[in-house]
């Protein structure tokens, strides 16, 4: 079939659905129309895991057909749909306003969402989006230039027939980026209490897995002992372990880019060192005996072998009831991080230290981990006076005169 082929309103599709059991996807869906001027016989297909997948995949080609919608257009990805129609989807924009959309664009909804087909891009998968935006700690401008140029791109496709309601238009998200920015100003508030809390966590989302998979307590763990994140969790390779020392190197997250999952370097674009304390040695020398000596090994992964993601976490353990469940029904995948670092600032680890095992960028964003109340104010000042004892004579304090003074 060629690019760009119309389907007049109304022409009628066959379709068809075939099983090939020897394939990744079995079910490969095939749809075929008459060209009404050229008479010419042309077909589209693409394979999917189930039977269902293919059906629905029949279904929205149908539909659009009756809309006047081409199978090219029907199909297309969000990148390449948006990258071809750009030009009108910010028409009417001052000049000065395309450069921030463009670089929100390229920087943060292709990657996120670019690998979607326009029409399987959803309410749901447009709100988690803007949220890991959020976590991830971007300004408010660069999330609102984000989701504008989505809005643009998505409401062409309305125009164009590809969907029927713009699922970008979000509502509430000032609200996330308040609640975010409240939980960075005070980042102990999440964090798990103690070890007995985290196993209790990791035990139940392995009951909630599909065949009990105990790869996502092992992640669950390492994540909180090494207050790291889950995409840098996902890309340590067994070399990047030194099992005497008990240090790991990291050097690399994965992260959504366009057609999946991939490996780049970490948020703060430099390699930093983590110990790894004696309660998850065991795992981690287990998982190295796995990989074997191959030091390329992925040393964490989904069930089926592939990649791990925050989303893939979540979805695949039930994370969101099983944390209600726990009491702990503000807790999310990034709180992991939160706690260990937590704990590491209540083990008494230095400030600076901190910082090197965190890579932060700022100084102030690892000192909302140190806890300051008022006992310790007090202590701290106890402290300075018996260090001062010792070293000189206390000063005897000046008798003051009962009774009100007058000013003269």
């Amino acid at each position: 079939m060629g690019q760009g082929a119309q389907i007049p309103v109304g022409v009628r599709l066959s379709a068809d659905i075939e099983h090939r059991p020897d394939r990744p996807s079995p079910y490969r869906a095939r749809v075929r129309w008459t060209d009404p001027v050229t008479g010419r016989r042309l077909t589209l297909s693409e394979s999917k895991p189930t039977e269902d997948d293919a059906r629905a995949w029949i279904k929205g080609l149908k539909d659009a057909a009756q809309a006047g919608v081409s199978p090219d257009l029907a199909t297309m990805t969000l990148a390449d749909y948006g990258n071809a129609n750009m030009h009108l989807a910010l028409r009417g924009l001052e000049l000065k306003t395309h450069d921030p959309y463009l670089a929100g664009w390229r920087r943060r909804v292709v990657p996120a969402l670019g690998h979607l087909p326009v029409r399987m891009i959803t309410n749901g998968a447009v709100d988690r989006t803007v949220h890991a935006w959020i976590a991830d700690e971007l300004s408010r401008s660069v999330v609102k230039n984000s989701i504008a140029v989505l809005v643009r791109v998505m409401e062409q496709a309305v125009r164009d027939g590809l969907i029927t309601l713009n699922p970008a238009r979000v509502t509430g998200w000032q609200a996330q980026y308040k609640q975010a920015q409240d939980e960075l100003d005070d980042p102990r508030s999440l964090a798990l209490p103690d070890w007995a809390t985290l196993q209790r966590l990791a035990d139940a989302l392995v009951q909630r897995s599909h065949d009990h998979y105990q790869g996502w307590a092992d992640v669950v763990l390492f994540a909180a002992c090494t207050a790291a994140r889950i995409g840098e969790i996902s890309g340590v390779r067994a070399g990047d372990i030194d099992p005497t020392t008990w240090i790991w190197t990291i050097r690399r997250q994965t992260t959504p880019a366009p057609g999946g999952l991939t490996d780049k370097a970490t948020k703060g674009k430099r390699a930093r060192k983590v110990p790894l304390i004696e309660e998850i040695r065991p795992l981690v020398a287990a998982r190295l005996l796995a990989a074997g000596p191959d030091p390329d090994a992925r040393l964490f992964s989904g069930p089926r072998g592939g990649r791990i993601s925050t989303a893939v976490l979540r979805d695949a353990t039930h994370w969101d009831s099983v944390v209600t469940e726990l009491g702990y029904e503000h807790l999310r995948r990034h709180d992991l991080r939160h706690t260990g670092l937590t704990w590491l600032a209540d083990a008494g680890v230095p400030v600076h230290v901190l910082r090197k095992i965190a890579g932060h960028g700022s100084l102030i964003t690892t000192q909302r981990y140190l806890h300051s109340d008022l006992r310790q104010i007090t202590d701290a000042g106890t402290a300075l006076t018996a260090h001062l004892t010792m070293v000189r004579a206390p000063k005897t304090l000046p008798t003051l005169p009962a009774g009100p003074r007058r000013a003269r």
